[in-house]
């Protein structure tokens, strides 16, 4: 509020970023200026940069811009360390000399003040020189900046997107934006920030679909019989619902988290949110246009557009499938500590936590029953919710095991099977939401909200959905599983990268 703005928490900026979700090109503009573009300055900045810049973003009369991505990083959120754009440090060491190209950006050619990571000469302890990503605040105004002419794109077309291209543009020193060499964690820092928000305005935009849709099925006829009387459209409503309710949940229990002092790290919480409201949004839309048919795919109507705008969600702020990859790897390192102190107690000989393992493996053989204080007199969980809760336990339970057993497996090597972690990551997504789902249905019961039994139902009938989707996921992990296809898999891509082509021959074809 200092520096003009509101001051908002990250609950609230979520609440009024759902007044906008409904148009995605204002959507991604405005989230472009304010999630990424000027929250380096935020997150990092010096009281001097603060004071200089924040004002005028803050009341809108300048524009931010975030300039990662680059000719050779299809996505730069995917891929932030393949940057090429260099800035070389002027003879009088008050200026670093920019020079490169930035595509896809958002806001490029609108903005006036750009966030911009380039690779820099950095120093280490013992005097060697080695290139880092170092992050600059760059004013359109320095001279040297041109931007290519808007993209054409298949969605959110009311958005600027462009190329910036940087030509010697001297950056001074002093507007070096956190430490020298820190711009890949900071542009880590800054796209985790970014991804949090995506679940609340997909859930805006999908409550208004749901009511746009619903109004159509229930005034259009077929077959003498209101479509809404059909039971596969009464089916997508229900989908439409579960997945807007949670990834609401998500969103809003990472936002408090956020909201928590100190800091927290919710990078994993924040890429999971992103993962599951993007893949729900296409879900979502798809079902939508059936529900539809011919009406939803002119452009007479708005339901067109807004299946090629939630396309750019899959790929915005990193591709879903390199956060899966994040998301698991980040969520098996924790694990990897832990097991690594428990096998050297093993290698050692103590008792205690042979007798403890070996316990684990004898009760799991008995099929024991999983109780991690969700339920019950003292539990978190509300009773009209219990089964669900015991579903989440067993999940949870059942999950530390087969990582456990991955990681004996494939050791560090499993940074390279990217199947098997793509598993890992759905199981940890869904049990993310099943967790939130959860704890939002038993606070609606607690303090009285309305139709929160359709909460309660919506939240069990996502945790039964989900449970049994685990199930299946965590038996595909086990070795030699007869549900898992990895091998055949594998077989069929090489083939394809080999002829780069389809493989089999037509069904009219008679001889080879």
């Amino acid at each position: 509020m200092e520096e003009g703005g509101l001051g908002l928490s990250h609950t609230m900026y979520m609440r009024l970023g759902e007044a906008v979700s409904l148009d995605a090109s204002i959507t991604v503009t405005l989230a472009a200026h304010q999630a990424i573009g000027l929250k380096g300055i935020i997150l990092v900045g010096t009281e001097e940069q603060k004071a200089r810049y924040l004002p005028k973003l803050a009341s809108g009369e300048h524009i931010a811009a975030f300039c990662l991505t680059e000719p050779g990083s299809v996505c730069g959120g995917s891929d932030a360390a393949s940057i090429q754009t260099r800035a070389t440090l002027s003879e009088d060491k008050k200026h670093y000399i920019l020079n490169g190209c930035k595509v896809q950006i958002t806001n490029g050619g609108l903005a006036s003040v750009f966030t911009v990571f380039a690779r820099t000469e950095v120093a280490d302890s013992d005097g060697t020189v080695n290139d880092k990503i170092t992050a600059f605040i760059v004013e359109r105004d320095f001279g040297g900046i041109t931007n290519g002419i808007p993209e054409d794109k298949l969605g959110i077309r009311g958005s600027n997107t462009c190329e910036v291209h940087f030509e010697n543009t001297k950056v001074p020193v002093e507007n070096v934006l956190g430490e020298v060499g820190g711009g890949f964690k900071l542009a880590m820092n800054i796209l985790d920030s970014g991804r949090f928000s995506m679940g609340s305005m997909v859930a805006a935009m999908i409550k208004k679909l749901i009511e746009l849709t619903a109004e159509y099925a229930c005034t259009r006829k077929q077959f003498n019989r209101k479509l809404s009387e059909f039971g596969l459209i009464q089916e997508k409503f229900a989908l439409m619902a579960q997945k807007a309710y949670v990834m609401e949940s998500m969103a809003y229990v990472t936002a408090g988290m956020l909201d928590q002092p100190g800091l927290p790290d919710c990078s994993i919480e924040a890429a999971m949110v992103k993962v599951f409201s993007s893949e729900g949004a296409w879900q979502c839309v798809s079902e939508a246009l059936q529900i539809l048919g011919g009406s939803g795919y002119t452009k007479d109507y708005p339901y067109e557009r807004m299946l090629r705008d939630t396309g750019t969600l899959l790929l915005f702020d990193g591709t879903n499938e390199i956060l899966r990859l994040f998301i698991a790897l980040t969520g098996l390192q924790h694990a990897g500590c832990i097991l690594t102190a428990r096998m050297n107690e093993l290698k050692r000989g103590n008792v205690a936590v042979v007798m403890e393992t070996v316990g684990r493996r004898l009760q799991d053989s008995l099929g024991q029953t999983v109780d991690l204080g969700l339920t019950g007199d003292l539990g978190l969980v509300h009773p009209s919710l219990g089964d669900s809760a015991t579903k989440l336990e067993q999940n949870v339970y059942f999950f530390g095991r087969t990582v456990e057993a991955l990681l004996l497996r494939f050791g560090k090597s499993i940074v390279e099977e990217q199947l098997v972690l793509k598993r890992v990551a759905s199981v940890l997504i869904n049990m993310y939401g099943m967790a939130a789902v959860l704890s939002r249905a038993s606070r609606a019961i607690r303090i009285g909200l309305r139709d929160h039994d359709y909460e309660v139902l919506l939240a069990n009938m996502f945790c039964v959905e989900a449970y049994f989707q685990n199930l299946f996921s965590l038996s595909q992990l086990h070795k030699n599983a007869p549900e898992n296809l990895d091998k055949q898999t594998k077989k069929i891509a090489q083939q394809i990268r080999e002829k780069r082509a389809y493989i089999c021959a037509h069904p009219l074809d008679r001889m080879s």
